[in-house]
């Protein structure tokens, strides 16, 4: 194969050849990757197109099944030489803090520990640092990141919480005096017994640095991931915050600048990180040779990760202590039509498992497949799979999920608007 064909098709990852063997990446080489029967063709080699093509909206136009097809010939073409290294470091995310009613603190990331240190009661209780992946210019990304912030804001306003769990203890609804429907009584069952805590959230919006498939692609996950290691260094030692109540979540590729973000957090300070949670992580285009890049088991003190898409944006590849297939591995999960909506919908379900009384709406049990799953369903030791995923289990997951919201098999049999209720101001808010 020429090599100069494979860099015109592939203009944003023209990089100087390097000689010498393969990298390694978490567990599985490239050579193990790339099988003889997934090289392509010269006819498939003509039909793929220009990276600089290659966009979000792009991808959610075309089929799940034809979008990972694409998305699986890019990236086998791109490590045919061994040569692909990473080239791109954000200069300066920008940094989202939500409050309770819609309001949010922004900011560049060098910036924001100097505004934190403004706001009262900051990092008391947990801190929860979600890294996006993929640019909110799709709103696909912005809805599913949208419903974690959501989610996380009716978890962590523990008082609210509260006062719609007894709004609906009674069985007359007082604002329009009707009976409470079956429905808003589960509701205040489910909020009385959830497993909630108080805290705050902070957003570093790496996604939206990803403009374009470039970048995306030649993203030096190492780098990025030690300066926000960096940060969150910087950050617990200014504001005093205890490391063991940091919980960092990724996604797609931020999942793996989440793992490189808690190393270095832990070769600065000599501690890990409470948990790291990678949604879907992704395939890696450009690797740094004779170097373990990605998230792993032994980034965090526990590891667990949803794969939503693992022959479309997602890998195949074991990333945690737990690794969760909803539905088992596949190209994306029901309900998804092109690989945006799949790889985002481990947000959605992450999302999901935070809100209050929803926590075990996910149960899995060890298995390898689907099938089996189908075969053994109940046999083996049950896990849950998102927020309240316990920290003792290993290894691969199976589970079902549905295809539209509720997602999760086990959630409570309500109307969905009366969970929406809390925090409606970020309903609506469409920029986080």
């Amino acid at each position: 194969m020429n090599p100069m064909r494979v860099l015109s098709l592939l203009a944003c990852l023209v990089v100087a050849a390097m000689a010498g063997p393969a990298p390694r990446m978490g567990g599985n080489s490239v050579n193990q990757a790339l099988k003889p029967s997934q090289w392509l063709s010269v006819q498939e080699l003509e039909s793929i197109p220009a990276v600089d093509e290659l966009t979000l909206e792009r991808l959610e136009s075309m089929p799940l099944e034809k979008g990972a097809e694409l998305l699986q010939q890019v990236y086998h073409l791109s490590q045919i030489n061994h040569d692909v290294e990473p080239n791109f470091v954000p200069s300066n995310v920008q940094v989202y803090v939500p409050g309770p009613n819609g309001d949010k603190i922004v900011a560049p990331i060098n910036e924001m520990i100097h505004r934190l240190k403004q706001k009262q009661n900051f990092g008391q209780d947990e801190v929860t640092i979600i890294v996006t992946g993929l640019p909110q210019t799709s709103e696909t990304v912005k809805k599913a990141n949208r419903k974690l912030i959501q989610a996380y804001m009716q978890r962590y306003n523990l008082q609210q919480q509260q006062q719609q769990a007894q709004k609906y203890s009674s069985n007359v609804d007082e604002d329009n005096k009707q009976p409470r429907t079956s429905s808003e009584e589960d509701y205040s069952e489910q909020a009385k017994n959830a497993n909630t805590n108080t805290g705050d959230i902070i957003v570093i919006d790496l996604g939206s640095t990803l403009t374009n498939y470039k970048r995306y692609a030649m993203l030096d996950i190492e780098k990025t991931g030690a300066k926000l290691g960096k940060w969150i260094a910087q950050l617990t030692s200014e504001l005093q915050l205890p490391y063991e109540t940091i919980h960092v979540i990724g996604e797609n590729v931020g999942a793996h600048v989440a793992g490189a973000a808690a190393n270095e957090f832990t070769r600065l300070t000599g501690h890990k990180l409470r948990r790291v949670t990678g949604l879907d992580p992704s395939h890696i285009v450009a690797k740094n040779p004779n170097t373990l890049t990605g998230l792993a088991r032994g980034d965090a003190e526990f590891v667990d990760v949803i794969h939503t898409s693992v022959y479309g944006m997602g890998t195949p590849i074991r990333n945690g202590d737990v690794d969760f297939y909803p539905n088992g591995p596949s190209t994306g999960v029901p309900g998804a039509e092109n690989v945006i909506e799949a790889t985002m919908r481990a947000t959605r379900f992450f999302a999901e498992s935070v809100r209050p009384g929803y926590e075990r709406s996910f149960p899995a049990v060890p298995a390898n497949s689907l099938k089996q799953y189908k075969q053994n369903d109940g046999y083996g030791k049950r896990a849950y799979m998102g927020i309240d995923a316990a920290y003792d289990i290993k290894g691969d997951y199976i589970l079902q999920v549905n295809p539209s919201s509720p997602f999760g098999r086990n959630a409570p049999a309500q109307r969905q608007n009366s969970y929406h209720g809390v925090h409606t101001a970020w309903e609506t808010n469409k920029d986080f």
